[in-house]
Order: C-alpha cells, then structure tokens, then sequence
C-alpha cells in the first residue's frame, strides 16, 4: 500500500485546516529539497542536512518522476488489488492445514487401525474393494505411504465426471475401511478447500480472481521495496535495522507504514514466490508458460508405453497414463497383474509411494509411478509387460528439463507439501504475514484522510498524477516495450493495468472539469 506523495507534514497528526492545501510533489521540487513520496521527509545527506535534488530538464522531464509513478502505481494495487490478495491469503491459510483437516475428518479411512504383520498382496486388497464396490472401473492402485497408511483402489465411475472414487482398504488385513470420491487423489475437503482458493467455487470465471492476485503480487512487493529501500531519512533509513524493523519511537501513520513497509521486506522472498509458481498453472499466464516450456523442450520426458511387438493403438495415447488411465477401460484389469507390475517396479528401484495404473489400451503397457511429493522427491516412471513383468521402458526424475523440474518443485512448494511440516508453517507464517501487511495499507490510507475544520473525509488522497509525463525519455523508449512484452506474458496483468489506465484518465478529465 503507498504512501501519499503530498503528505510532508512533520506531525502525523497535524490536521489539514480549512483552505490549507498538503503541498504537492511540484510545490517541493520547486523549493529545492527533495520530497520523499514514501517517507514525508526531505532528502539529505549523512549529516541531515536538506540536500537539493537533481532539477528537471528543461522539458520538465526528472528522474524523480519515477518515484511518484511508482507511489501511485503501488497505491492504486494496493487499494484495488488488496481485496483479491487478502481472499488469497485467507483461502491459501486454510488450505495450508488440509493434512491435519484430513487426518481429523477422514482419519479412520486413510490410516489403519494397528499396523501389525506383511501387507497382503494387492489382488487380495483389490478384491476386497471390488466386492464392496463393484462400481465402475478399475483405474489404479496407490500404495499406503506410510505404515499405518491405508491403500487406495482408484474406481472410475461415470456418473463422477473427471471425479474418482476412492475405497480405502487396511493393507495387513484386506478389510475395507471406507470409501471417499476424490478428485485427483484429494479428499473432499481438500478438493473444495482447493477450488476455493484456486476459483471460489466459481469454476474459470473465478479463477480471474486468483491470476489478478498473483499477476499484480509482484509488483506490489517490488514497488513497495524499490519505494521503502530508496527512503531518504536519515542515517537510519540507510540501516539494515531501519530496512528490517519499523520506528518504535514513531507514532500515527509513520508507524502503521513502518510496520508495513517493513513486514512487507520480511517476507518479499516468500510472496514473490508464490506470485511466481502460482502463475505457472494459472488459466492465461500458464499458458503462455507452457508455450515457453514447448519452445524449449522443457516439458518432462515421456514414458513409451507401447509394448514391443504390439500394435500401435489407435491414436496417440503412449504415456499419457495416469491415475485413471484407465478411464476408457469396459472391464477390470487381472488384479494378480498389480503385483506383477508392483514386483518388478520394487525390483527396478521404485521405493516410496507409487501408483500402478494398468494399460490404457490393448497393446500397452501397465505404468508404475512414484509419487513422493515430499523432498528429496522421488517422480521415476517405469513401463512394465505384466505377462512377464519386464520393463520396458523408464523416465527418471533427474532426466527431466531443469525448467520442468523448478516448476513442478514450484508447484508442491506452493502447496506446502514439499518440506511437509515446515513448508506448511512457512506458508501459514506468510498468509498471516500477507494479511497484516494488507490490513495496514487500508489503515494508512483511512490516517491520511485530510481534514476541513471539524470534518475527515473517509479515505486518504491518492498521489499526484500525470507522473509518467516528466519521466525521462529513456525510461519511456525502454519501458514502453517492456510493459507491452509483460502484458503479452501476464495478460490479467496487462489487461488491468490497461484498465487502471483509462480510470485514471477519465477521473483526471473529470476532476479537471470540476475545477474549471
């Protein structure tokens, strides 16, 4: 959230009195020093000392009109953006603790009542499900990721639509503890946790809200360091302690910006990645990343399920198998295969949690995949002919594009399940941390309301406009390109900003009538 640029009054309290206009960010270059849009004070040296600023060129032009373009830019993401990021925030927290919701809502399904003995073979776990469900299609098997873990047999039901529905069977003694229709292996609580924050239950046209969040998180938190590190108040401003920690002895709106100003540095590594990794898989933005993915090969590698010797099945369906690989299956696959191919992917160095699918079509082979999402990760895939459990092909996680690979590392993190506990405290820290900040902009805007004798108006002023026209010629020959280039690659970024745009102009050309 911005600081006024025509706020310089020494006491933070002192009232704006009847006819008394702030003085303007013009009113101070033509004094001579300097006036800091995002500290209210001059610029000067090391001694304190006023220190006259660059003066502008003769057209007017001044590189400190970068500055107030940044202040009213950062302020207008504030106050109209802010909104999204704090449902951001909000829904983000919650879904940080869908482990523990899930372990406090399903715990009888998804863990085992004592692990005691070996797991009983799959086909006799797989037949244990079918008899109580003989529902659907078999389409995968998951295997229990830990020892009190129960396994997961994975139906496709059509009446479920891109849903699964997941029976949950005690591995050590074949009983059949529950069942759950799940969405890609989410309970459904996480799922509707998930939609949430990702779309608000609104499906694509509610997933503008979440790419809006993240396209302009970024820049919020790099205006807002550019503005709070280039201050100018002193010796303290130009410390690690006066960058890192607010002014205790400050007090009204000095104090509400230097707690938000200085949250915001704290945790500006873990809010830009977040914008980041959110926007990979966001609708416009992960698209144009997953051009760049193509462009450069950085997909991940393929796994060639074709059998030697088989037919080519019709269309091209080679490793595309996946957790309903099964989905276009009319009958269950042999359930003695599942240990088969299990056999043979143990044997080839699959440990951990895997999930073995069974072919897709005639011709082609099961797929056996680890899924272990917590670091160090484990994604190798394997092919397997269960007549005789040969491999027949193998994708390894170091093999894959180091692009694919900082994505999909970017992916697990953002879903606080790469470093499991700590990833979800740091996320939660973050959430928190994102809402404080967001609180305190609105304070500091609602602090710097002016005030005509006995009234106050709601809100504070926004920054002086017409910045971008004293900006230096340089930046304008650079920085044109570069906002069009960014709003090819984020188009919710460049779509708005446009529309920040012509607000701006038609409230300036209204305010100007007014005045006239």
């Amino acid at each position: 959230m911005s600081r006024r640029t025509d706020e310089l009054s020494q006491n933070d309290h002192e009232p704006v009195g009847p006819g008394i206009r702030p003085p303007t960010a013009a009113d101070t270059s033509a004094a001579g020093p300097t006036a800091d849009p995002a500290s209210g004070s001059a610029s000067g040296g090391s001694d304190g000392r006023a220190r006259p600023a660059p003066g502008p060129t003769p057209d007017g032009r001044s590189w400190q009109a970068v500055r107030h373009l940044l202040v009213r830019l950062h302020f207008y993401a504030g106050v109209l953006i802010a909104p999204f990021l704090l449902v951001a925030a909000l829904t983000g927290l919650a879904y940080t603790l869908t482990p523990q919701l899930d372990q406090l809502v399903y715990g009888d399904r998804l863990t085992v009542g004592q692990a005691d003995g070996a797991p009983r073979p799959l086909a006799e776990q797989i037949a244990a499900a079918r008899a109580a469900h003989p529902e659907g299609v078999l389409a995968s098997v998951t295997t229990p990721p830990g020892p009190e873990d129960t396994t997961r047999v994975v139906l496709s039901v059509p009446e479920l639509g891109d849903k699964q529905r997941t029976v949950f069977v005690d591995p050590y003694t074949a009983e059949v503890r529950g069942e759950l229709t799940t969405w890609s292996g989410s309970t459904p609580l996480t799922t509707w946790l998930d939609d949430l924050h990702r779309n608000l239950h609104l499906g694509d046209t509610g997933r503008l809200y979440s790419e809006v969040a993240a396209s302009w998180l970024w820049v919020a938190v790099v205006g807002g360091l550019v503005l709070w590190l280039g201050r100018s108040r002193g010796r303290r401003a130009k410390s690690a302690r006066g960058v890192l920690f607010p002014d205790r002895t400050a007090r009204g709106v000095r104090r509400t910006r230097g707690r938000h100003a200085a949250a915001g540095v704290w945790l500006a590594l873990g809010l830009l990645f977040l914008s980041a990794t959110g926007l990979t898989w966001s609708n416009h933005a992960g698209e144009r990343f997953g051009r760049l993915l193509d462009a450069v090969n950085g997909n991940a590698p393929a796994l060639d399920t074709a059998l030697p010797g088989a037919k080519p099945p019709a269309g091209d369906h080679a490793g595309h198998a996946g957790h309903s690989g099964s989905a276009g299956a009319t009958a269950d696959a042999d359930p003695a295969a599942f240990d088969v191919a299990l056999a043979a992917a143990r044997q080839a160095g699959l440990g951990g949690t895997v999930v073995v699918t069974p072919p897709a079509e005639a011709g082609t082979a099961w797929v056996v995949a680890q899924d272990d999402n917590v670091w160090p990760v484990h994604y190798d895939r394997v092919a397997v002919d269960a007549t005789d459990g040969e491999i027949t092909s193998r994708t390894r996680w170091a093999d894959h594009p180091a692009l694919n690979k900082l994505s999909k590392l970017g992916v697990q993190g953002h879903m606080g399940v790469l470093f499991g506990v700590v990833n979800q405290v740091v996320l939660a820290l973050i959430a928190i941390g994102l809402t404080a900040v967001i609180v305190w902009g609105y304070r500091m805007w609602w602090q710097r309301r002016p005030t005509r004798g006995e009234r106050r108006a709601l809100a504070g002023r926004a920054p002086e406009r017409g910045g971008w026209r004293r900006l230096p010629l340089p930046v304008l020959v650079l920085g044109v390109p570069a906002v069009a280039a960014l709003g090819w690659a984020l188009p919710v970024l460049g779509v708005t900003l446009a529309g920040f745009l012509v607000l701006d102009a038609v409230t300036g050309a209204v305010l100007r009538r007014r005045t006239a």
